[in-house]
């Protein structure tokens, strides 16, 4: 999985790119076939925005979160996300492999 991340008034610091690569790296074990994700944190006012796109075999995934604290505001990002790719990776999940089933041994 690539990481972007880039910082809109506010500076990327090691300590916060580490902690949004721990986060979504829980993401990339759930599936397999993410390929690189798009963060963009944002700063306006006092809200702390966090925002990603993550790129999946054939489609795209939109996320976003905003909180009091940037941290937070990554914490609950990376679990909306996480939602998301679960919830793709349902969708995408042969549903007419049961059908076959019965329709062989019926």
């Amino acid at each position: 999985m690539q990481l972007d991340l880039s910082g809109h008034h506010v500076e990327i610091t090691p300590a916060l790119r580490g902690y949004v690569a721990k986060k979504f790296e829980r993401i990339s074990r759930h599936f397999e076939q993410l390929s690189d994700v798009h963060c963009v944190l944002t700063i306006e006012k006092l809200r702390h925005k966090a925002e990603a796109n993550a790129m999946l075999r054939g489609s795209r995934i939109h996320a976003e979160a905003t909180d009091g604290d940037m941290y937070a505001a990554i914490d609950a990002l990376a679990d909306k996300l996480n939602r998301c790719v679960k919830k793709h990776k349902e969708k995408i999940g042969d549903h007419h492999a049961e059908d076959v089933l019965k329709a062989r041994s019926g």
